[in-house]
C-alpha cells in the first residue's frame, strides 16, 4: 500500500513537472503574440485645430481618394463637453487603412481649452480601440491638432495599453504658441518639453510648416513650428523637420497644399508614389522642401 502511494506521488510529481512549465511556456507565447501581433486594421486619426468641424479634412481627403489606390473610408467622431460621442459615416468592411476623423464641441482656442481637448481625444480613442480592436495607427494634426495630439501621446495614450503609434505628422502646429521668439518659452511649450520623456519611444514625427515669407504662414510663426524639435528631438526615434513654400501655403491652405499631400502619402500613409504622379510633377516646380532628419542614434 505503501509502495503504491509512493508510486503515485511521483507520478504527480513527475505531472506537475511536465504541466507547469508547459502552461506557463504557453502563457508566455500568448504574451508574446499579444505584444508582437499587429491588427490589419491601422487606421489615420486626424484631429482639425481650433475653431474646425469634423468636416475640416474633407478636401484633403477627397484629394487622397483621386490619387491614392486605396479607397479610403470615413469615421467622424465629434466629442461634447460631457464625453458623449456622436458619429457621422463609417469604416467599410475590408478597408484596413480608413480615416477617422476627431473633433470637439467645444472647439475653442487657448491653452486650458487644448489641454481640456487632449483629455476629450482620449474618451474618443479609448472608445475606438473598444469598438474596432486595432493595437496600432498612425495620425494627422493641423494647427492646434497636433498641440492635442502630443498632449495626448504624453498624458493619456499609456492608459490604452497594448497598442502603438506608429507615425505622427503635425503641420502648422505652433508649439510655442503664438510666440515669435526663439529663446522666450510660452506655458503650452514648457508643459511639452517637460512631459516629453512620456513620449512613445518607437514613434516618427515630421513636423511640417508652411511660410509665404519664411517667417510665418499668415497665422502661426515659422519659429512657434520649429520649437517643436524641443519637444521630440532625441526623445522618439525619428524626428524630422519639413517646410513648404510656395502657392496655397496660407494656414488655412496648408492641409490641402499639393506638396503636402505627397508628403502624407509617402511619409504617413507609406505609399509608394510613382514618378509621374500629378502631385510630383507639381512639387518639382515649387521650392524643395527643407528636410531635417534628427532620429536618434
Amino acid at each position: 500500500m505503501r509502495r503504491k502511494l509512493t508510486i503515485g506521488g511521483l507520478a504527480i510529481v513527475l505531472v506537475l513537472a511536465i504541466f507547469i512549465p508547459s502552461v506557463l511556456w504557453l502563457h508566455q507565447r500568448v504574451a508574446h503574440y499579444k505584444t508582437n501581433y499587429r491588427t490589419p486594421l491601422d487606421p489615420t486619426i486626424m484631429v482639425p485645430g481650433s475653431s474646425a468641424s469634423q468636416d475640416r479634412f474633407d478636401t484633403l481627403i477627397t484629394q487622397l481618394r483621386e490619387e491614392t489606390k486605396t479607397a479610403h473610408s470615413v469615421l467622424k467622431v465629434k466629442v461634447a463637453t460631457n464625453g458623449q460621442l456622436s458619429y457621422t459615416g463609417s469604416i467599410r468592411r475590408g478597408d484596413n487603412q480608413p480615416f477617422i476623423v476627431i473633433a470637439f464641441e467645444n472647439n475653442h482656442d487657448g491653452y486650458t481649452n487644448i489641454n481640456k481637448q487632449a483629455q476629450w481625444l482620449n474618451v474618443a480613442f479609448k472608445s475606438l480601440v473598444k469598438t474596432y480592436h486595432f493595437n496600432h495607427f498612425s495620425a494627422l494634426g493641423h494647427s492646434n491638432g497636433g498641440l492635442i495630439l502630443s498632449l495626448f501621446l504624453e498624458n493619456y495614450f499609456a492608459q490604452t495599453k497594448n497598442v502603438t503609434i506608429d507615425r505622427l505628422m503635425t503641420i502648422a502646429t505652433p508649439y510655442n504658441m503664438e510666440s515669435d521668439s526663439t529663446t522666450t518659452e510660452t506655458d503650452m511649450l514648457k508643459e511639452l518639453i517637460a512631459g516629453r520623456s512620456k513620449l512613445p519611444k518607437n514613434l516618427t514625427v515630421y513636423s511640417v510648416a508652411g511660410t509665404e515669407n519664411y517667417s510665418s504662414d499668415g497665422t502661426v510663426p515659422a519659429n512657434s513650428v520649429n520649437q517643436g524639435k524641443y519637444v521630440f528631438q532625441n526623445h522618439v526615434a525619428h524626428y524630422t523637420q519639413i517646410t513648404v513654400t510656395g502657392d496655397d501655403t496660407t494656414h488655412s491652405d496648408l492641409p490641402q497644399n499639393k506638396q503636402i499631400v505627397l508628403l502624407i502619402r509617402q511619409y504617413l500613409l507609406q505609399e509608394t508614389v510613382p514618378e509621374k504622379s500629378p502631385t510630383k510633377k507639381r512639387r518639382r516646380v515649387s521650392r524643395a522642401a527643407d528636410v531635417r532628419d534628427a532620429g536618434l542614434q
